[in-house]
């Protein structure tokens, strides 16, 4: 992480008066507050001019703590002008998680962040299982899930250990085990601060199921009607604008807004319960497993993290039942490790592209890429009512998982792909999908 840009965005934030309202501005609606930003030790040196200019914008803020537009004004800058700015930004954003929520977030040595005190192990050997507990390891939760036939056993950590410490311990004391950290995800690009908007409820039937985990769905002119159905894996599920606009791209319909797979039935798993510190991989595990009990086609999960045990085998599992799952690759540019569960084997990849059909500079880089989708220059719909511009690949995604519901695989997905420009996979699907911002009136 360079020091400068942690002075900088402190400097930006205290000159610039960023605060709740930029976001608000932004949005059209109510934020959280923003993020305190760290204070550096000692003198450091200062920023060149392109990030002096950029992170002096009233945005700035944005770049930390994401609204819907998530890279508007200034991500997109930064990452015009250097990849390593992205990782930079990366980095921060994940510090400052884990710094404002330390009572149940810690760092798992590289900079990510995992529950604290807290490790998951899959499957549990019983002998395996023994010997970790007399080594002080004390059962957290133990999880039978019918639908996948898993079995997950989270265990705290001996006292005083931190998750890294524990997780070795673990690995000495009982090497059969497979064990992995309780990782945190994120959604590629928007904000997950609970709204002040009632939840969409289940009012109409519909066709084919497509699933979706995120934040929570809000009510919305475009939802109603419609089949959808929400379940909390961290909590009640909670209204997020990241949540709505997702849903909104895959099954809404108001007016000239329209989503991508307007006549399905949606099934919502909520593994936030609006706090941008949940999101788990126990959490994502068992909104898999809820999912699968309803027999989706396609589940979208436009959220990225670290490779997890647990997140892999419960999407294996997945895989091997027949139903197709796509992800986003996200917005910390294609310097930035490969992010997950894009780049699993068998999970369609998806990034995003501009109007011009140009892949976002932002964009992240899979282990592979299947396909782009429009992910800027176009709507999505607000909790409650009204639409807002949005940019990014979390966007881009539920455009693809659409159309791949409706285009019934793959292979047929494929021949529908068109070029772009860069990075785009096997071509852009679902071009005709954008909603220009001002047909209906985008915030």
């Amino acid at each position: 992480m360079s020091r400068f840009i942690r002075h900088m965005l402190m400097v930006a934030a205290a000159s610039a008066g960023i605060s709740a309202g930029a976001g608000a501005q932004l949005l059209g609606i109510g934020v959280a507050p923003p993020i305190g930003l760290p204070v550096p030790a000692g003198n450091l040196p200062v920023a060149g001019p392109v990030l002096r200019n950029i992170l002096g914008q009233p945005g700035a803020q944005q770049a930390i703590s994401p609204t819907l537009d998530t890279v508007s004004g200034v991500t997109e800058n930064i990452a015009q002008s250097g990849g390593q700015n992205l990782l930079d930004l990366r980095h921060l954003r994940l510090q400052e998680l884990i710094r404002t929520n330390r009572r149940t977030v810690e760092d798992d040595g590289k900079g990510l962040p995992v529950r604290r005190g807290i490790v998951a192990i899959l499957d549990p050997d019983p002998a395996g299982l023994q010997r970790a507990l007399r080594a002080g390891f004390r059962i957290a939760a133990d999880y039978r899930d019918p639908a996948l036939a898993l079995h997950i056993v989270s265990v705290a950590v001996p006292d005083g250990r931190s998750a890294k410490s524990g997780l070795k311990l673990l690995r000495k004391v009982a090497p059969e085990l497979q064990a992995d950290f309780d990782h945190l995800y994120e959604p590629a690009g928007g904000s997950l601060a609970p709204m002040a908007a009632a939840l969409a409820i289940a009012q109409g039937s519909g066709g084919r199921a497509i699933g979706m985990i995120d934040g929570g769905v809000a009510s919305h002119p475009s939802l109603a009607g419609k089949s959808i159905e929400q379940n909390g894996f961290a909590g009640p599920p909670q209204p997020t604008g990241h949540g709505t606009a997702v849903a909104s791209l895959l099954v809404g319909a108001q007016g000239a807004f329209h989503g991508a797979a307007t006549g399905s039935r949606l099934f919502v798993a909520d593994v936030y319960g609006g706090s941008r510190a949940a999101g788990s991989a126990t959490s994502i595990v068992r909104a898999l497993g809820w999912l699968s009990s309803k027999h989706p086609e396609v589940i979208n999960i436009s959220l990225v993290g670290p490779p997890n045990k647990l997140v892999q085998r419960a999407i294996q599992i997945i895989q091997s039942r027949g139903v197709e799952v796509v992800a986003a690759v996200g917005n910390d540019g294609p310097a930035a490790p490969p992010q997950y569960p894009a780049s699993y084997p068998g999970v369609i990849a998806v990034t995003a592209v501009d109007a011009s059909g140009r892949a976002l500079p932002e964009a992240g880089k899979a282990t592979h890429l299947d396909f782009a989708a429009p992910g800027a220059d176009m709507a999505a719909a607000l909790p409650g009512s009204g639409y807002t511009r949005v940019r990014g690949t979390s966007f881009a995604a539920p455009l693809a998982a659409a159309r791949l519901l409706v285009a019934g695989s793959a292979a047929r997905l494929a021949s529908e792909a068109r070029p772009g420009k860069g990075r785009v996979g096997r071509g852009i699907v679902c071009g005709a999908c954008r909603i220009d911002p001002r047909s209906v009136g985008a915030r």
